[in-house]
């Protein structure tokens, strides 16, 4: 991972206890996509946005190597992550929040931050909008597919209620813009996902915490639509799985 690393067998994952202080059964964890996906997810909801150089980015560096390398699969979460849960905490002291981040309960990252204006509550559950505002910060250079704008009409579906797709909506947006690439043959010229989905929330009509159904129906849209079967690592509906665990390990 660093230049001072020495070169990696292509067979060893990287795992937990290669990268953060951790112990246990957590060190020997292999860091997998889905662990780096939570992470991402829970970043941006409390804080706004994914941190360079954070945990998240970390974890997404490592799980992309375990990945390319064949000793993960792409849809795969480790037991303590999927078990125990992923969690970005803040705590308050004056002029300041210290940020605390860990997997399984066990810290990966600490970092100290002046205290914003406006305070966000930690335990609110994560919309199904805020995950899709996920996406567009860690796959928001992706152009837009087929698999995309039905995994964002899914999402779109299950967050209104409403099984129409809204004229001028996200899912209409994003099924204009796959359309579009399709005939397009560069992808600097192709309308990206952050285009899309940047400030998803305030553009759906109405918006849901994200649950295991709605993370299923936004799953299966993805991989029908895909030709390789497959969902896109960090992409919609990676988020949105991200979102309803974090959800569910949070009890809400």
């Amino acid at each position: 991972m660093s230049q001072g690393q020495p070169r990696r067998d292509e067979q060893e994952p990287i795992k937990y206890g290669d990268i953060f202080g951790v112990h246990g059964d957590l060190a020997d964890k292999p860091i997998a996509p889905q662990d780096a996906a939570m992470m991402q997810t829970a970043e941006t909801a409390v804080l706004g946005q994914t941190q360079k150089g954070g945990p998240a980015a970390t974890m997404q560096a490592a799980a992309t190597w375990n990945e390319r390398a064949g000793v993960v699969r792409h849809t795969e979460v480790s037991d303590a992550a999927g078990g125990q849960g992923v969690t970005v905490t803040e705590t308050d002291v004056p002029g300041r929040r210290i940020i605390t981040e860990a997997v399984g309960g066990q810290v990966v990252g600490q970092s100290v931050q002046p205290t914003p204006v406006q305070q966000g509550s930690t335990t609110s559950a994560i919309t199904i909008g805020e995950a899709l505002e996920a996406t567009a910060q860690t796959m928001g250079d992706k152009p837009v597919d087929q698999s995309d704008a039905a995994a964002i009409q899914a999402a779109e579906v299950r967050a209104t209620g409403v099984n129409v797709v809204t004229p001028g909506g996200l899912a209409a947006t994003a099924q204009s813009a796959a359309s579009y690439n399709a005939g397009i043959d560069k992808d600097d010229n192709k309308v990206k996902l952050r285009d899309i989905l940047t400030g998803a929330t305030a553009k759906l009509p109405a918006d849901k915490a994200a649950t295991r159904q709605d993370a299923e129906g936004v799953t299966t849209a993805e991989l029908r639509n895909n030709p390789n079967m497959s969902t896109q690592p960090g992409g919609i509906a990676a988020s949105v799985t991200a979102a309803a665990r974090l959800n569910e390990n949070m009890n809400i």
